[in-house]
């Protein structure tokens, strides 16, 4: 979905993209730009390497190994959100994935939560000067532990990795409910939980996605596959 996203960020106008400019900050490591360099490939026809490069160059990322070296890459890149002000998009993938080394730093949850705190407080602080547009990612972390009755039992609506988990009976509340510091919860202003829904009859592995606003409190649920074309719902 990532992939997509930032493609119809920096594709031009032609080609149904924005000709906006996009930092990814992958913490993961799992950013892998022969997959996006496919995508862009398939939403150019006929096109050259000169387009293909014209896309990539609207692109920067940056890697992370920890929080702290999290919260330095955000310092650095606002001197280039100040000197571009074509950039549009932030990713962060993903913001939780410090979560457990975090968690065994600290005697305390201030002090666990210190690091993602101070880089919540900077990435508002950045969306609010630069007029950035933030889109992250979580891992979903199941909340619920069975009761004894309840051993064996999966609900398939529940997560990407029900048949993984068959031991546990949970909920879509389980895997949604906000885990990170208070000060991370403040800014999210609409939440995406993504989860794997049965094959289709022709084989496409169809997903399913419940969109919701904090603000307005509505909620929105849609069903979707994506192909070397894009995102196509159902």
């Amino acid at each position: 979905m990532l992939y997509h996203l930032v493609a119809r960020c920096i594709l031009p106008a032609e080609h149904g993209g924005l000709e906006a400019e996009v930092v990814f900050v992958d913490t993961d490591f799992h950013f892998d730009m022969l997959r996006l360099v496919a995508v862009l490939e398939h939403r150019l026809p006929r096109s050259s390497e000169e387009a293909l490069r014209s896309c990539l160059h609207r692109l920067f990322v940056a890697h992370c190994g920890g929080t702290a070296q999290l919260l330095l890459t955000l310092h650095y890149l606002e001197g280039l959100f100040c000197s571009r002000p074509t950039l549009s998009l932030l990713v962060l993938d993903s913001v939780s994935t410090f979560y457990w080394t975090d968690r065994g730093g600290g005697e305390g949850v201030a002090s666990q939560e210190l690091g993602l705190r101070k880089c919540a407080e900077l990435l508002q602080r950045l969306l609010r000067d630069y007029r950035l547009v933030l889109v992250a990612t979580t891992q979903a972390i199941m909340r619920n532990y069975p009761a004894a009755d309840s051993c064996g039992a999966a609900d398939g609506s529940s997560s990407s990795s029900s048949s993984s988990w068959r031991g546990w009976h949970s909920t879509d509340t389980d895997y949604s409910k906000p885990y990170l510091c208070r000060a991370w919860q403040k800014m999210v202003t609409h939440r995406l939980v993504f989860s794997r829904a049965d094959a289709g009859q022709d084989g496409r592995q169809v997903f399913s996605i419940v969109s919701s606003s904090l603000r307005s409190k509505s909620t929105q649920r849609s069903a979707f596959y994506v192909g070397e074309g894009g995102v196509q719902f159902l």
